[in-house]
């Protein structure tokens, strides 16, 4: 197996040095280049063709975003940004990266330098199977049946990982008003969950916001799971709320798709529609399969619009999968499905 070729841009020669030795570090990885600003990155990836570039967004004589803008339709590449809690990261995922790891702060040496050899390197190989740009293939909004009288009490559960941000924007911007409540787990690290949370809610139709524990799931109203708590559906009083507690990791994450899924077929069984979205590894598949099991509607994004072709795939294949379709036609589907 060739190792992963990487670019490293960075205007900090300390960090881009942390960075690199982090990467090398891995048997599979090859740092073959570094730059300082979007000029020597221009030049680099020209000579070096690399299969990912690792990018932070502040740099001197063009921001990380405006470069991927300019590059990504020349040259797309995968490509992970390197951000602090901020609201640009989503700027560029927008412009065509595939993810993004979060600057820690308030870390040691050795705890950063543990930080970037397993989140850091992580992404940087889930970035290397990514098919890069495949969102922006989308559907323009479509018309929508209207949603029979008998799926007022249903609810829509959705999850995804790497180009999830994208992705369920892509499903979310199609929801009209009378969409049922809707629960969503995106992997995502604490803080951005609330940004991601607003700038949907900014930019959809329906409502959308962070969840707490105890919200009600309503009609028109998205809510997202914070980025350090699982959250469960459950039923109080008849009316179904949402539980956001605990902090393990299960399947690897926190949130977990697994977990979401789990309770809504344990709380809402058939009058549920479950979708699984782009992400690397099986997170939700086996959640998937129980809602399936407990008579929900399962819905999984296939191959060709897939960034990463991991978490549909592994569902679809332990047939969790009811229906598959393509991400630009996946709110189309479920409303169909409500229409019934």
């Amino acid at each position: 197996m060739k190792p992963i070729r990487v670019l490293v841009v960075d205007d900090s020669v300390m960090f881009r040095s942390l960075l690199v030795q982090s990467l090398n570090s891995d048997p599979h990885i090859q740092v073959v280049g570094q730059a300082a600003n979007p000029y020597e990155a221009r030049d680099a990836i020209i000579k070096y063709k690399p299969d990912v570039m690792t990018l932070d967004i502040e740099l001197p004589r063009m921001n990380g975003i405006d470069f991927l803008r300019k590059l990504m339709p020349q040259y797309p590449l995968p490509v992970i940004v390197m951000s602090s809690l901020d609201n640009k990261v989503f700027d560029a995922l927008e412009a065509g990266a595939v993810d993004f790891v979060a600057k820690p702060s308030n870390l040691n040496r050795q705890q950063l330098g543990e930080f970037l050899k397993t989140e850091f390197v992580t992404k940087v190989k889930i970035a290397s199977t990514a098919k890069v740009g495949n969102h922006k293939t989308a559907a323009s909004l479509m018309s929508k049946g209207e949603i029979s009288a008998a799926a007022s009490g249903r609810i829509i559960a959705i999850g995804a990982s790497t180009g999830g941000t994208e992705a369920i924007y892509e499903v979310v911007r199609q929801f009209r008003r009378d969409i049922p409540g809707v629960v969503v787990v995106q992997h995502m690290p604490p803080g951005f969950t609330k940004m991601y949370a607003e700038r949907l809610n900014n930019q959809c139709q329906v409502a959308v916001k962070e969840a707490e524990t105890g919200d009600k799931v309503i009609p028109g109203q998205v809510l997202i799971a914070p980025g350090d708590r699982q959250m469960r559906l459950v039923k109080i009083g008849g009316i179904y709320q949402v539980e956001c507690r605990g902090t393990e990791r299960v399947t690897g994450h926190c949130p977990s798709v697994n977990v979401l899924f789990s309770s809504v077929a344990k709380t809402a069984g058939k009058q549920a529609i479950g979708v699984i979205l782009t992400g690397m590894g099986g997170d939700g598949a086996q959640g998937l399969l129980e809602m399936r099991n407990a008579g929900a509607q399962t819905i999984g994004e296939d191959e060709p619009s897939c960034v990463v072709y991991g978490m549909p795939k592994v569902a679809y294949d332990m047939g969790a999968v009811q229906y598959q379709t393509s991400l630009s036609a996946i709110s189309g589907k479920i409303y169909s499905l409500l229409s019934k």
